[in-house]
């Protein structure tokens, strides 16, 4: 997979035509949120930025996600929330992103409607980690991530009967849920496989 900046641009370009089924049913009572999928041109390859939650938190503590949540009544779209939680969580200023599009919305357990929206950042960004919300920034290959044969399924059980959940394990990491079920679908739009299969 060709992961440059213009390679991407150009991917990204036909998200329109990306049809994809969550997991987890989408309904009018969710809650619209936002997360960044930021992606960081490296020489040795695109590299998406993500975040360890700190571990005092009450909700997901200690867990990799990306920067993101719910919106708020002054964010005039999606992605002006999703850059506004970047912002807020790592210091990643939002003219230092280049949006090139938006994933379908994902649903959660726990009542959230996410879109993820992709933005690619410049190399030198700098970045500061709020420390009451974000343990660590880290990044980990595109290409990696990318590889459908990198994901696990996981059975939980949730209410009245078990959901599966995707896990993608990395050296010294392991991404599950939701952040996982948002990469299986970026992976799946990658490789041009409608619905992940």
């Amino acid at each position: 997979m060709d992961d440059s900046p213009a390679a991407l641009r150009a991917r990204f370009a036909q998200l329109a035509d990306f049809a994809w089924q969550s997991d987890w049913p989408l309904d009018s009572r969710q809650v619209p949120a936002a997360v960044l999928v930021p992606l960081v041109p490296r020489p040795q390859g695109m590299q998406v930025l993500l975040t360890r939650r700190t571990d005092h938190l009450h909700h997901h503590a200690g867990q990799i996600s990306f920067p993101g949540g719910r919106m708020e009544e002054e964010d005039v779209s999606l992605s002006a929330t999703a850059l506004r939680e970047a912002s807020e969580e790592v210091g990643l200023l939002p003219e230092s992103v280049e949006l090139l599009g938006v994933l379908p919305d994902f649903g959660t357990p726990s009542g959230f409607r996410i879109t993820p929206v992709l933005g690619l950042l410049h190399p030198d960004v700098c970045l500061r980690p709020d420390p009451f919300e974000v343990a660590e920034a880290f990044e980990i290959p595109l290409q990696f991530l990318a590889r459908h044969s990198n994901y696990q399924s996981h059975r939980i059980r949730w209410q009245a009967g078990e959901r599966h959940v995707y896990a993608v394990p990395y050296p010294g990491r392991f991404i599950w849920g939701a952040t996982a079920g948002i990469l299986h679908m970026l992976a799946a739009f990658l490789a041009d496989r409608p619905g992940g299969e």
